[in-house]
């Protein structure tokens, strides 16, 4: 890959940043300004039940009290839903997707009744129920009922071979996307789902560079398949430690004492918090 090094930071407007976010961000821009490059800031915005107005806001100022600046305005996925059905699209006319009728109660009851359901890397995945549907009943369907579209991701693994992606602290990595079974790819309430959108997005911006958690480390094999699938470039990735809570786990949007907001509102300094970041602190204790 040649060019101009780009990262980019893609958080959800679905509640403010936490300190894990921050270290994340930090990691991506200091990446790209390191080298040169451009750093960019992308809300991934599908989940419109979830998203509020003031989140963007609210991000944007949490990003700018650690001292971070992005290139250009900010993209929303939620203006990109032409792209992602193109996607979807090209791998419909190479037969790679199927309708998926199930809803989220009958597909763990088919999986508590199987005694040999197909295990990946978060345990039981989709059984494969509607992958052998006859094509005239899924054309109708289609008309009447809300559906999915998911990965043939045996069609898919085949088709595609060996696939390999690079990791800075990893090394060379085979992809095993298989390990995820049949994918959803739109779902009954968006367009794309988190796998297609980011793909097709970060070839989009041109992003040679992904920093980002070491708990997205199994997603890549999807995305290096979607990207083998439907032609885009293949970036190289940083994956970094999360920070974690006294006990160990990681931080999330719920544990609002450790949000950046609730920091500031308490008065701690963005650059001092910015700095005990970039010493890669483990955990929250520093901040405590």
């Amino acid at each position: 890959m040649s060019g101009a090094t780009v990262t980019r930071f893609a958080p959800s407007p679905t509640g403010r940043l936490h300190l894990g976010h921050g270290f994340s961000a930090i990691r991506a821009q200091d990446f790209a300004r390191g080298a040169g490059g451009r750093f960019l800031l992308r809300f991934e915005d599908i989940d419109a039940g979830r998203v509020r107005e003031e989140y963007y806001a609210g991000i944007e100022e949490d990003l700018a009290w650690l001292g971070l600046d992005w290139d250009g305005e900010p993209m929303r996925q939620s203006e990109r839903f032409d792209a992602y059905r193109a996607a979807l699209e090209t791998l419909k006319t190479r037969g790679l997707v199927y309708p998926c009728f199930c809803t989220r109660k009958e597909i763990a009851a088919e999986i508590a009744a199987s005694a040999s359901a197909p295990h990946g890397v978060d345990g039981p995945f989709y059984p494969g129920t509607c992958r052998g549907i006859d094509r005239r009943d899924a054309e109708r369907r289609l008309a009447e009922e809300e559906f999915a579209w998911r990965l043939d991701m045996e069609k898919a693994a085949a088709l595609a071979g060996p696939l390999f992606w690079e990791d800075s602290a990893l090394g060379r990595i085979a992809a095993r996307p298989e390990l995820h079974g049949d994918v959803v790819l739109t779902r009954k309430d968006a367009p794309a789902s988190y796998n297609l959108a980011v793909t097709v997005d970060d070839a989009f911006q041109g992003i040679t560079d992904i920093v980002r958690g070491n708990d997205l480390i199994a997603s890549t094999d999807v995305h290096r398949l979607l990207q083998h699938l439907l032609g885009l470039p293949v970036p190289r990735y940083h994956h970094h430690v999360l920070i974690t809570d006294e006990e160990g786990k990681r931080l999330s949007k719920r544990d609002d004492a450790r949000s950046l907001a609730t920091l500031r509102a308490a008065g701690w300094d963005g650059a001092e918090v910015a700095a005990a970041l970039r010493a890669d602190v483990p955990n929250i204790s520093p901040f405590t």
